[in-house]
């Protein structure tokens, strides 16, 4: 019989062992993993710590885009504009793996409508009040604004407007009442989650071992100038110290705040859903673009085009964050309306839908205001417990990570009295450090490291990790055989993910370290050949697969809509 006390995880024994750091920073989403890659850099001793899996939160919640977030010009949000394109335009060359050039077109019904609403809704209500449609000048105007701080050395060009007959000529299934198209170029991010462990990664390496970090290890109190976290796998509760704590845990930063002893009201999150449907129609009805558009509540919304799925989303509701969150019935029906409004004559059902997700976006509290309207920037609250500093992180977005992450680590360096040496403009990320840019830069990549390995294998993994796939392709044999039952991967590639990133439950492997679940398609008997492919690597034995298993089955049901026993149906919650 296998012993199956649960032993204690490499990760989180550097931080029994050694329960002090510099910095200890609670969250590990998107933000909280940018400021450890920031405070890394700089040599500082960092710690983070986060209550479920790395960006299992708000951050794996994202509309998969890089956006400068043109409608923030109505909301008067001029300098997060101006900071969102930057950051942006950084990102297409700084992480060229997963962020891409993306066209976007705006279907527009009306020439004026919105031109006087909008500017009383900025200066006067608020954000309050009925949304209106906003049109053809309106948008115009906005998107003039737009191209102005897109300005980057020709970065992505700059927006058209097209009549009704030309704006049918290029995407001719669109609602044959629109009267204008305004196209304008954004960016996609293809895999956020593998993104966000490419900036830990290079945290980790960074810092060696003064940059530790540990998931499933939540902050649960504060006792005589200790937090007190506790490891999810054995239960264990121990104490770590630090000279100053960041609070980057999104949504919940309130709850980490009372966890700690102190009560904030800082947060008011709203919820946001999106579907993922197999739809080859409506992919094609796209033509390779994001159709972004104003639904006739007011709500900006998109249909998306993204592996050859079409992502559709996404909803703002006032969320309460102690409460999980998942996409419901209704959301569903929006979506179909909305997508019914665009492309009036595609038809489509629950049965094309193969995935779902929701999470609470980390909004400041907005009493009144409109969901919508409320700012996606941030701010930094500080204060200390036991006559220690901590600052709360409020707020902030995907595209803006860095630099939020570069605000919040100079905050931190100036208590410290440490001096940054290192700037992160510039700084490749993960599988972006010599990417190969061109076709002929591509084809020359693969060709070095054909040779013993399939050249097509070769490129899907370069799709998929950037140049990490090397680390891949050094930890996995030559002429590795795909999974029957999972013919995108290898058992060796899946292995490797599982011993080197942290997997602590399937859920990880299937929902973040891949895309295997957002594709669809997942079966009992996928999910099974998915653990079975990991167990070795993770010295899970038969009842702990089962478990595993289990515990995937409720949570993709549950969270995510999918019944992989009846075959990756969609289900009403």
């Amino acid at each position: 019989m296998n012993d199956r006390t649960p032993t204690t995880r490499p990760a989180v024994r550097s931080l029994r062992d050694r329960p002090h750091a510099d910095v200890l920073i609670i969250g590990g989403g998107i933000n909280g993993i940018a400021t450890f890659r920031e405070l890394a850099l700089q040599g500082v001793d960092v710690a983070l710590v986060e209550r479920g899996d790395f960006v299992s939160g708000a951050s794996s919640a994202s509309s998969h885009m890089v956006h400068g977030g043109v409608r923030y010009l109505e909301n008067g949000e001029f300098r997060l504009v101006q900071e969102a394109v930057t950051e942006r335009n950084r990102l297409l060359r700084t992480a060229p793996h997963y962020v891409r050039p993306l066209q976007t077109t705006i279907p527009i019904f009306s020439t004026f409508s919105g031109i006087l609403s909008a500017p009383f809704r900025l200066l006067v209500t608020h954000g309050r009040g009925k949304a209106r449609e906003r049109g053809a000048a309106l948008i115009k105007i906005g998107l003039t604004l737009y191209d102005t701080f897109s300005r980057d050395g020709g970065q992505v060009p700059r927006h058209k407007f097209l009549g009704r007959r030309r704006s049918l000529g290029e995407l001719p299934r669109l609602n044959q009442g629109v009267k204008y198209t305004a196209t304008y170029y954004d960016a996609s991010m293809h895999d956020p989650e593998r993104l966000a462990l490419d900036v830990l990664h290079d945290g980790l390496v960074a810092g060696d071992d003064r940059a530790r970090a540990a998931n499933y290890l939540p902050a649960v109190g504060f006792e005589n100038g200790a937090v007190q976290v506790r490891d999810e796998v054995t239960g264990e509760v121990f104490d770590v110290t630090a000279k100053v704590i960041l609070n980057t845990s999104g949504p919940w930063t309130d709850l980490t705040n009372e966890a700690l002893g102190q009560g904030t009201r800082f947060m008011g999150g709203t919820k946001g859903s999106h579907i993922v449907l197999d739809h080859p129609e409506l992919l094609a009805a796209t033509a390779g673009r994001e159709i972004f558009f104003e639904h006739s509540d007011g709500r900006i919304v998109l249909i998306y085009p993204l592996k050859d799925r079409v992502l559709v989303g996404t909803t703002d509701i006032d969320a309460d964050p102690s409460t999980p969150t998942s996409c419901t019935s209704e959301e569903v029906d929006y979506f179909f309306d909305l997508i019914s409004h665009v492309f009036p004559d595609i038809t489509v059902d629950r049965s094309q839908i193969v995935y779902t997700f929701s999470g609470i976006r980390p909004l400041p509290r907005h009493d009144d205001t409109a969901p919508g309207f409320v700012s996606r920037d941030y701010r930094i609250e500080a204060s200390e417990r036991a006559g220690v500093p901590l600052l709360s992180l409020v707020g902030g977005k995907w595209t803006t990570f860095r630099a939020l992450a570069a605000h919040l680590a100079n905050d931190t360096l100036e208590l410290l009295g440490v001096s940054r040496s290192v700037g992160t403009e510039t700084l490749d990320i993960g599988g972006g450090k010599d990417f190969p840019k061109g076709r002929a830069a591509r084809t020359r990549w693969v060709a070095e490291r054909a040779d013993g390995n399939d050249r097509s294998r070769v490129e899907a993994l370069l799709d998929r990790y950037g140049t990490r796939a090397d680390e891949v392709l050094a930890a996995t044999p030559e002429h590795d055989s795909p999974l029957e039952l999972l013919p995108a991967y290898t058992a060796a590639e899946l292995a490797h993910l599982a011993a080197s990133e942290q997997v602590v439950h399937l859920d990880d492997l299937l929902l973040r370290r891949t895309a295997i679940a957002f594709l669809g398609g997942l079966s009992l008997d996928r999910v099974r050949a998915a653990a079975e492919a990991i167990a070795p690597a993770l010295a899970w034995d038969e009842a702990r697969v089962d478990e595993e298993i289990a515990r995937t089955v409720h949570l993709l049901r549950t969270a995510h809509r999918i019944d992989v026993e009846r075959g990756g149906v969609v289900v009403d919650i």
